[in-house]
């Protein structure tokens, strides 16, 4: 073995350093896992991606007015505030302005991406924290991090849960919905900023790539492996825990980027079920 592989004496040696992100990995990873049933469902992928992003440069924003501006804004903050202005700009009616969906998503999505990198660029003092934050290689959580990742998830998990029904039904045939007297537009937008929420909150701690990807991926792998929907739920929200805390003993152990090897693992999970639903027939 080569004498600097880490081993599982280091592991459990510095295991109080590293159980903060651990915990924050599992937890985001099970909300944004249930959260991605829906998201997969109701092609929101891009949608999820442009918050992602957006919640980045929220981010880099909160230290950029720190720094240069010495406005104390807490980048938590500046995250949610910048997801939500680009929630309201693609739930603009896109027909109106004779654009497709895809195009707005994308706009934003580019400037989101492009403004990062320009704001990120000014940024010298807290450069490390910003390639952290765009990239996903933070190893270590900050305390108040840890804790907003804990309560916001519980409630956005509750609240998810509680409506499940709702956001299924209305988006599988909103019509229907309508009908039933459902509230099917105040459905859809308690969805988004669920979302909005959740994404914002776990960017600052986790990084925006480990963020997308357990926004995507656990729903992809539960709706290939459940034989029913009611089954895809929970499975979705343990795929996504699975991969914060096995990710993070990935890029432990393998020395990799801690939210590459979260995002890998659940690609993994996505391509283990890919046969199962082969043999299924399904």
């Amino acid at each position: 073995m080569h004498p600097e592989t880490p081993t599982w004496s280091d592991f459990v040696a510095a295991f109080e350093l590293f159980r903060d992100p651990i915990l924050c990995g599992v937890a985001a990873g099970g909300v944004l896992g249930l959260l991605s049933v829906f998201i997969v469902l109701r092609r929101m992928v891009f949608v999820t991606a442009t918050l992602t992003q957006a919640s980045g440069l929220g981010v880099a924003l909160g230290f950029f007015a720190h720094i240069h501006l010495d406005w104390h804004i807490p980048p938590t903050l500046s995250a949610l505030l910048t997801a939500l202005g680009a929630a309201g700009l693609i739930s603009l009616r896109a027909e109106r302005l004779r654009l497709s969906r895809e195009s707005v998503l994308a706009a934003v999505w580019l400037l989101c991406s492009a403004a990062a990198v320009l704001v990120g660029d000014r940024i010298t003092q807290e450069a490390h924290d910003i390639g952290a934050i765009l990239f996903g290689t933070a190893v270590l959580v900050r305390p108040e991090d840890l804790q907003l990742v804990l309560g916001v998830g519980g409630l956005v998990a509750v609240t998810t849960i509680l409506c499940r029904e709702g956001f299924v039904f209305s988006g599988f045939d909103p019509d229907g919905a309508r009908v039933q007297g459902l509230p099917v537009r105040l459905l859809e937008l308690l969805l988004v900023g669920l979302i909005t929420l959740e994404v914002g909150v776990t960017t600052r701690a986790l990084g925006a790539l480990p963020v997308f990807g357990f926004s995507v991926l656990p729903g992809v792998a539960a709706l290939l492996a459940a034989p029913r929907l009611g089954w895809a739920l929970p499975l979705a929200g343990l795929f996504g825990a699975l991969s914060g805390g096995l990710g993070y003993l990935l890029a432990f152990f393998g020395m990799f980027p801690v939210g590459a090897s979260q995002a890998a693992v659940a690609a993994g999970f996505v391509v283990l079920m890919i046969p199962l639903r082969a043999l299924r027939g399904g």
